[in-house]
């Protein structure tokens, strides 16, 4: 049996989690909404995130890269994840909301499917914009500029093809990886979705010797869908989902990219590890029986990275 979180179905919630394939493989279910922003407007949207997850984590990014702070406000779950699946800490300003499926229920009242952040929410309509966070990103990047603080393009039209690409080469053995190893139930689905995951690292380690960023000697929007997944993987995915191997601190050209996209003014301030370890730490009963929360590993993301 793997991890206890929940689904809705014909909007009522249960515990069933995800399903394995025939060979054990974790399946992850596409998300659902995928509407886009009419008019971006300050004030009207919220973005509901957890701190610990990697895909709502590149929303957050976005919106401190682009000065959207004042324009969207934001919603932090609770790090635990229990049988009840994401709950707010204390009722959710917006909703007054206890739990993340409310929100869901709220938009579609018999919706059928997993309760997931990022979630975009318009307060005029009442409703879930969008819950995929690759398009919510997206849309802080190109649709946000009018009421956006800083004037930058992490997605420019010369290089829209290829970012997307990249973002697209990304999610299968690395960004969706780490799942895959952490949750297969079986020896041969996790050694498939390992030696995947690094073989990409360090393919992208090898590139990365060549050129600062994923996209020549600009930060784009693939930059920020790696890096949630780097600066995870010392911390939890090497230990939690025995991505062991090598570390990211073992890779030459990988460890100094981290730590080069840390100290771009503002991403720091996006990344909780405390928040990251209680959540997988102490949300999978059955990879971590006591919730013990390790103690390390101690990271210096803000070395000098000599990639300038």
């Amino acid at each position: 049996m793997l991890p206890d979180m929940g689904r809705m179905i014909d909007g009522r919630w249960t515990t069933q989690w995800y399903s394995p394939d025939e060979k054990g493989r974790f399946q992850r279910e596409a998300t659902s909404f995928h509407d886009r922003v009419e008019k971006a407007e300050a004030g009207r949207y919220h973005l509901y995130v957890s701190l610990a997850c990697p895909w709502a984590h590149r929303t957050l990014i976005l919106r401190k890269l682009k000065g959207l702070e004042d324009a969207i406000s934001v919603t932090v779950v609770d790090p635990y994840m229990g049988d009840e699946g994401w709950s707010f800490p204390e009722p959710d300003p917006v909703n007054g909301a206890s739990y993340l499926r409310e929100i869901y229920a709220k938009t579609k009242e018999r919706y059928t499917g997993r309760v997931t952040v990022p979630v975009l929410w318009d307060t005029r309509e009442g409703r879930i914009v969008n819950n995929e966070s690759r398009e919510i990103i997206r849309m802080f990047d190109h649709d946000f500029s009018a009421v956006a603080k800083r004037e930058r393009d992490l997605c420019p039209e010369h290089l829209r093809e290829q970012v997307d690409a990249e973002i697209t080469a990304l999610y299968e053995p690395v960004n969706n990886g780490v799942y895959r190893s952490g949750f297969a139930t079986t020896q041969g689905a996790y050694e498939e979705a390992v030696h995947e995951l690094f073989a990409a690292l360090d393919a992208y380690d090898a590139r990365l010797g060549k050129q600062r960023y994923l996209v020549g000697d600009q930060l784009t929007e693939a930059d920020v869908c790696f890096f949630t997944t780097l600066v995870r993987f010392d911390a939890v995915y090497h230990y939690h989902f025995k991505c062991n191997v090598r570390r990211i601190r073992d890779y030459e050209h990988l460890w100094p990219y981290l730590r080069d996209i840390y100290q771009e003014p503002g991403v720091a301030e996006t990344v909780s590890l405390d928040h990251i370890k209680q959540h997988y730490f102490r949300s999978h009963p059955t990879i971590n029986p006591h919730g013990i929360v390790p103690v390390g590993p101690l990271l210096n993301f803000e070395e000098p990275h000599g990639r300038g």
